[in-house]
């Protein structure tokens, strides 16, 4: 194309494909968020007898890379980019695209961008115990490409010979947002027609649920087993720790149309800001998630009370949970009070890199179902989240517009909004 003024172009989302500790498939997760099921439970793979701070996660069962994507795939690949492999296939299938239904795009004008907040941290502990225990030869020669989070989009891009832009988006928690909304731009722009775009994770190991306990960013409440994530509420203590990734095909409306492809709904706004504060902590008051909700909202050309649903970042910790209810009062003014907010979190645990791909996804299915996701394990409320957090049971409401929240480590804050399709 020209590198002369762009045109702006819609930009609609026809595919939809997850891995996750709810289901791998996404008809299965979201059949399990709407009947407020939990992912989470006791730590399987590594051990956390003794003194370990954390025993509990959530992690994805029952899944077989080998299965779903061959041996000779599998094998070479950290788990976290087979998370991500097989919801691109998943979303690939879902909007008829990709290497199975040849002619379905042009391949210098199909990207992905997938990003990963941690990358193959899997595959690094793995090999460092090796050359601890027997030395540098016995390090794997994949070892690297298992490791950098960019061969995550590389191998999806090999797999279906998608020639555009294709890199990884690295943000902590917001990466899956920032991932999505920098394809939506890519698009919107005219650089690209069509982006697999999301975020994948699979961090939950000795080390590195050793270095979130460290910082107290986790729950320690093992007891609860699955009620210990708590989004909003009083007793909430942190996080816990989860796995898995989502990916979503993002295209041009009249490149979905071309084609008679089924459109989920379109995606209008995009934010992204950084707080320039701590590298943890959140600003008093959430002035850099304040600011990327208005960046959206001004984008997308609605009004804030417009926003039928949003789906908040919601950890469970108790800064993100008070600064966030505050950044809703700040942007929503008194409509904050009505607009129904929930943190899906509190059944899928947190997919750091791949939480805002997970979530996206599942504010599309709010919309396409007319269904709110519940926040479950809300008991005892706090007084200062007294929000409508659409407590233990989900909720049957229309949904022309809704929102998606990330915030992540470094003051890195993401905003999404998405609409059903006009003319």
């Amino acid at each position: 194309m020209s590198t002369k003024a762009r045109t702006p172009r819609r930009v609609v989302i026809t595919g939809l494909g997850t891995v996750s500790p709810v289901g791998n498939t996404v008809p299965e997760a979201w059949a399990t968020i709407l009947a407020g099921k939990t992912g989470i439970g006791p730590i399987s793979t590594f051990d956390v007898t003794g003194d370990y701070p954390v025993k509990i996660a959530a992690e994805v069962k029952g899944f077989d890379a080998a299965k779903m994507l061959g041996d000779k795939v599998a094998k070479h690949l950290d788990r976290s980019c087979q998370f991500a492999m097989v919801a691109a296939d998943e979303a690939l299938a879902d909007a008829k695209m990709g290497k199975n239904f040849p002619g379905s795009f042009v391949p210098e004008r199909a990207g992905v961008m997938v990003g990963s907040g941690i990358g193959g941290i899997q595959s690094l502990e793995k090999n460092a115990e090796t050359y601890l225990a027997k030395g540098h030869r016995r390090v794997s020669p994949f070892m690297i490409p298992m490791l950098i989070a960019n061969l995550v989009p590389g191998n999806i891009s090999i797999r279906h010979g998608f020639k555009g832009p294709s890199f990884a988006h690295v943000s902590a928690c917001a990466t899956g947002n920032h991932s999505i909304g920098e394809a939506y731009h890519t698009i919107k722009w005219g650089y690209a027609d069509i982006i697999v775009a999301g975020g994948t994770e699979a961090a939950i190991t000795r080390l590195t649920v050793a270095g979130f306990a460290n910082c107290r960013a986790l729950s320690t409440s093992n007891e609860l087993g699955p009620q210990a994530c708590r989004p909003f509420d009083k007793e909430r203590d942190g996080f816990v720790i989860a796995e898995g990734g989502a990916c979503l095909i993002l295209e041009t409306l009249e490149h979905a149309r071309a084609r008679n492809a089924n459109i989920y709904a379109e995606i209008v706004g995009y934010g992204a800001t950084s707080d320039a504060f701590h590298i943890t902590a959140p600003t008093e008051g959430g002035e850099g998630i304040v600011r990327a909700m208005r960046l959206a909202i001004e984008e997308a050309e609605v009004a804030p009370e417009e926003i039928a649903y949003v789906n908040a970042h919601g950890t469970s910790t108790p800064y993100n949970d008070k600064t966030e209810t505050i950044a809703y009062k700040t942007v929503f003014g008194k409509a904050a009070y009505r607009i129904p907010v929930s943190s899906t979190k509190s059944m899928t645990g947190h997919l750091l890199g791949g939480a805002g791909s997970l979530e996206a996804v599942l504010c599309i299915k709010a919309m396409v179902d007319s269904a709110i996701p519940p926040t479950i394990n809300l008991r005892t409320p706090d007084p200062e989240c007294d929000l409508d957090y659409v407590p233990n049971e989900s909720r049957r409401c229309e949904l022309p517009v809704t929102l998606s929240n990330a915030m992540g480590f470094g003051g890195q804050n993401a905003t999404l909004i998405f609409r059903k399709l006009s003319a």
